[in-house]
């Protein structure tokens, strides 16, 4: 296999530049030797899948700097290291001045739910060129900043989905049956055997707020164990089984025994189970909230199970979350954690819904395998922050080809000056779209050589548009 090569810049050129901006080696000389696939050795079918492609490399493999937080799956570790990424691992999240210093000089991160890239954080980032978030949300990177300084952020929004829908089907059951109270009672040496007030799940209603992912595999479980499932979602979304979408929120919390909630964090969702929606809600009741600390009013919750009209609930998320294991869920981190403790029938579980093995291990594959896809290749399909763009592989057959990559403003004339440099040269592919404020060009383009595409990138960069130049060779 050929090798791959680097790009001289002018003498002048800063580092940074030469590793964020144009994506290539900050030592000119070297000389890029690709690995068996992209995707390294562990996925056998797509290295065989994709033998005949030709390996881009954006950077001299061993210059590409990663680092892992928060215990990132070995699955994914074991992916980037193949790629001969330098890769640095750690088992927990960084205080942000800490962050801070350690993200100046990586080309990559990846972070779970407690990390915070804000603006503060991503600004210091002179080399990062992608985000990987191994979980599923994203509400802990700010994505507009990102988005605007040419960051892709990448996630796992399918990974994890069984894991969650499995916890919340044990939690129906065990609220229903009170088995918390029970299994506490026990502990402290005291026989309680009650019935009373204590159910089966069969022929109970389950209302699911959000069928997307996570809240239709929910709904083939319980229709399997018996129950009847509606659902709201803010789109209308073909129902799994016998399950009924209704029209409004207050239909299915009026109508529900059990209420589970499955949204994003987004204004829209904010406390939008609050006292208005408990006073819907029947009496004797439950809520589980597995999606996001914001969308649950906490302390309305606990005056509905103080009174009686909510029967048990079961919380995994909540508005404030500790940044490590320890002896941290007190008043000092949410105001009402006294009171909330303190409820008979309630589960609290610190923030578990995806922390399975499996899911931690597919996870790791899954944003590893588009960080890799996105370094290598400059492809964004799956990107939460930028346009979706991608182009098939370059061949072996085409030795002298280039990937150019022009991450830019969406203002009107763009493509016209940017075509203009590309025509002259062969363009044998290109794909462009746009998102928000945020346009992404991809171009491969045949019979270069170094010089050409010095001169190339020297006049994208050029050009008052430019957010990221990469070009990869």
């Amino acid at each position: 296999m050929a090798s791959a090569k680097d790009i001289k810049l002018p003498a002048d050129a800063l580092a940074h530049q030469v590793s964020r901006s144009l994506g290539l080696s900050t030592s000119p000389s070297a000389v890029l030797h690709s690995p068996p696939s992209s995707l390294g050795a562990s996925i056998p079918h797509a290295a065989a899948a994709s033998a005949a492609a030709k390996q881009l490399k954006p950077f001299a493999t061993e210059d590409v700097k990663i680092l892992l937080l928060e215990n990132v799956n070995q699955t994914g570790r074991d992916i980037l290291a193949g790629q001969g990424y330098q890769v640095e691992f750690l088992k927990t999240s960084l205080p942000e001045d800490e962050l801070i210093q350690k993200i100046r000089d990586v080309h990559v991160i990846g972070i779970r739910s407690k990390t915070k890239l804000t603006a503060r954080v991503l600004k210091e980032a002179r080399n990062l060129i992608v985000i990987g978030c191994f979980c599923i949300g994203t509400n802990q990177v700010d994505l507009k900043y990102a988005a605007d300084h040419g960051i892709a952020v990448f996630n796992s929004p399918f990974s994890n989905s069984r894991s969650v829908a499995e916890l919340v089907i044990a939690e129906i059951v065990a609220l229903a049956r009170q088995l918390g109270d029970r299994s506490n009672e026990m502990h402290n040496g005291t026989w309680n055997k009650v019935s009373n007030k204590c159910w089966e799940i069969r022929g109970k209603t389950l209302g699911i707020i959000g069928y997307g992912h996570i809240g239709s595999q929910l709904s083939v479980l319980a229709e399997a164990m018996g129950m009847n499932v509606i659902y709201y979602d803010v789109v209308n979304l073909m129902a799994m089984g016998t399950t009924r979408q209704v029209a409004t929120l207050d239909e299915l919390l009026g109508e529900a025994d059990f209420v589970t909630c499955h949204v994003p964090e987004l204004p829209e969702t904010e406390n939008m189970i609050g006292q208005k929606q408990f006073e819907i809600m029947k009496t004797g009741s439950y809520l589980i909230n597995a999606s996001r600390g914001s969308v649950v009013d906490i302390p309305a919750l606990v005056q509905a199970m103080r009174s009686g009209k909510i029967a048990g609930a079961a919380l995994d998320v909540y508005p404030n979350e500790p940044a490590g294991n320890g002896d941290y869920f007190t008043n000092d981190l949410n105001s009402w954690a006294t009171d909330l403790r303190g409820l008979k029938n309630i589960i609290l579980t610190p923030h578990i819904g995806g922390s399975t093995e499996e899911a931690q291990s597919a996870i790791g594959v899954e944003v590893s395998q588009a960080l890799v896809k996105y370094v290598n290749e400059g492809t964004t399909q799956g990107a939460v922050n930028l346009p979706e763009v991608g182009l098939r592989s370059l061949t072996m057959d085409q030795p002298n080809c280039a990937r150019v990559i022009y991450i830019h403003q969406n203002i009107p004339g763009v493509l016209r000056r940017v075509n203009e440099i590309l025509g002259d040269h062969n363009v044998d592919k290109q794909m462009t779209d746009s998102r928000d404020d945020v346009a992404y060009l991809m171009a491969d383009i045949s019979d270069v050589d170094t010089a050409m595409l010095k001169d190339l990138y020297e006049r994208l960069e050029s050009l008052s548009s430019r957010i990221m130049t990469r070009i990869l060779y």
